[in-house]
C-alpha cells in the first residue's frame, strides 16, 4: 500500500474511533430511563458505567499511539552514514 493512502487509512481510522468514542461516553451521561430490576440483574451505577466506557477508550488509545509509532517512525529516512576506505 502506498505510504500517503496508509497514512490517510490511519487518520481516518482514527476519526472513527474518536467519534465512536465520544458518543459512548455521551451516552453514559443521559440519564437512561427507568429500568426493571430483577435479582439477576442489577442496574450498573454511573461509576461502573463510566468505567466500562472509559477503559476501552484508554485501551483504543494505546493501540493508536502504537500504530501512530509503527508507521510514521518507520516512514522517516535512516540516517546515512558515510564509510570511508581504510588503507591497508
Amino acid at each position: 500500500m502506498p505510504l500517503s493512502l496508509s497514512h490517510a487509512v490511519f487518520w481516518i481510522a482514527v476519526l472513527a474511533c474518536v467519534v465512536a468514542q465520544l458518543g459512548i461516553l455521551r451516552a453514559t451521561r443521559t440519564p437512561h430511563p427507568a429500568r426493571v430490576s430483577t435479582p439477576a440483574h442489577r442496574p450498573a451505577s454511573r461509576l461502573e458505567e463510566v468505567a466500562w466506557a472509559a477503559l476501552p477508550a484508554v485501551a483504543l488509545l494505546l493501540v493508536l499511539v502504537l500504530t501512530w509509532r509503527a508507521v510514521y517512525v518507520h516512514t522517516e529516512p535512516a540516517p546515512t552514514v558515510a564509510v570511508h576506505g581504510s588503507a591497508a
